[in-house]
């Protein structure tokens, strides 16, 4: 089949990638100069199969509700006049039960595991390098209520059949000793030996360079204006070429939604109703100027919410989450705060380490569902097919939801329990999820 693959992030050439290998012809979509320009760009850059529990848990309406004040706060929500953002919210809500809790960790754990296998597959045939470690990922705490708290989440994701081990202090400086000088006032941590870390815009980008080698057609710097519908099917994609105006219709047998964040407002004029809201992200991307006395192991610092992850001779400090529409500038005084407390916090841990005087600040849009599971699947349109909603969690997840959607369109089942969008309920989320989903 012809298949047109809107969005050329981590999700979107997973899956051009996929369907390639299903035999299908390609042709993938997006508005930048190259692949994983816009929220694949410079996130946390941990493959974090083991570190997957949903925003909502009982605890976090409270969270919320204190750090509504602080610029700094690893997850603002700044109510504005948008009925979307509310509807996300009161959804959220839903969510921040224990059932609830235990039913998405379960969706998110397999898709985690199929995701890495999927990954691990992928990396061998290809042989990309993307400044990968194979080093797991450290959870430190800094109080003991912190650590049993997380002994308690370890204690839940052990129940999913996940190896998180809960660490003491001295245990946690055996696994980084980098974290030697800040010792004292860690108090012990979690760790996942399974788990990864790498560059994901170096892997996307390099995806896309193999898949244009074999075939696959991108139209960089296109937007998409929006899918022509004739009855129950998509009839064509309506893109226009950003530097001359020029507008086209790629007419094809598939189309595939992956364009993150912006998926849910393209598919609103179609009935497709998608509950997915940015959430914005931070990062800041330091030059190491001493590398012999940076981390190794890719970290969460759990005082500040935020990963730690080491990407050759340079650091990647990312983290927080703001749902406040769908802006991405840097320039507020609100950004201004939370990037530099990302460097401020860097330095309080490692003093030294990195060159503070010149950090790459990015954010970018998380296309974040309430329950944090992805939809995959088909639509109520026959043809329209969607891989968006992946959270903080694209990079995790990106190469198996590739890889599931390019068999779900072949006509294939996916070696995974998974609720997949647009199938009948296969679990208590599915139907939770669609009754939060009207006229999905």
């Amino acid at each position: 089949m012809k298949v047109v693959v809107l969005g050329a992030g981590i999700v979107g050439v997973s899956t051009a990638w996929y369907l390639l290998e299903q035999g299908h012809e390609v042709t993938v979509v997006d508005r930048q100069p190259d692949a994983a320009l816009e929220t694949s760009f410079a996130n946390g850059a941990q493959i974090s199969v083991s570190f997957c529990e949903p925003w909502a848990h009982p605890d976090a309406p409270l969270k919320v509700l204190k750090w509504l004040a602080r610029d700094d706060s690893p997850l603002l929500f700044r109510p504005r006049l948008d009925p979307w953002q509310w509807r996300w919210g009161l959804a959220f809500l839903t969510q921040c039960t224990d059932g609830a809790f235990e039913r998405n960790v379960q969706q998110l754990v397999a898709l985690g595991r199929y995701s890495h296998e999927s990954l691990k597959g992928l990396v061998a045939q290809t042989g990309i390098e993307y400044h990968r470690l194979e080093r797991g990922i450290l959870h430190f705490f800094g109080s003991q209520k912190d650590l049993e708290a997380g002994a308690a989440g370890a204690e839940v994701m052990r129940r999913h059949g996940v190896d998180r081990r809960v660490l003491s202090r001295e245990e946690v400086l055996k696994v980084e000793p980098a974290l030697a000088s800040y010792g004292s006032r860690i108090a012990g941590g979690t760790y996942t030996p399974g788990d990864e870390s790498g560059d994901a815009r170096v892997f996307t980008q390099e995806l896309a360079r193999r898949c244009i080698a074999r075939g696959a057609r991108f139209l960089f710097g296109h937007g998409v204006d929006g899918l022509a519908q004739e009855g129950g099917r998509i009839a064509s994609a309506r893109v226009r070429e950003l530097a001359t105006g020029r507008t086209m219709a790629l007419q094809a047998d598939a189309y595939v939604a992956a364009m993150g964040s912006y998926t849910a407002p393209l598919l609103r004029p179609l009935g497709v109703h998608l509950n997915i809201y940015p959430a914005k992200g931070y990062s800041a991307t330091l030059k190491l100027r001493q590398p012999e006395r940076a981390s190794v192991v890719s970290m969460i610092d759990d005082a500040r919410k935020i990963a730690i992850s080491r990407l050759g001779d340079q650091v990647r400090i990312a983290g927080t989450a703001e749902l406040a529409g769908y802006d991405t500038g840097l320039d507020s005084a609100t950004s201004r705060v939370r990037c530099q407390a990302l460097v401020k916090r860097y330095e309080e841990i490692f003093p030294g380490v990195a060159d503070a005087s010149e950090p790459n600040f990015w954010t970018g849009l998380r296309p974040s569902t309430p329950t944090n599971i992805p939809y995959i699947g088909r639509s109520k349109l026959g043809n329209l097919w969607v891989n968006a909603g992946h959270g903080t969690l694209g990079w995790t997840h990106g190469a198996g939801s590739g890889r599931a959607l390019a068999e779900l369109i072949s006509g294939k089942r996916p070696a995974l329990e998974f609720g997949f969008y647009g199938e009948r309920p296969a679990s208590a989320w599915a139907s939770v999820h669609r009754t939060l989903v009207p006229g999905a």
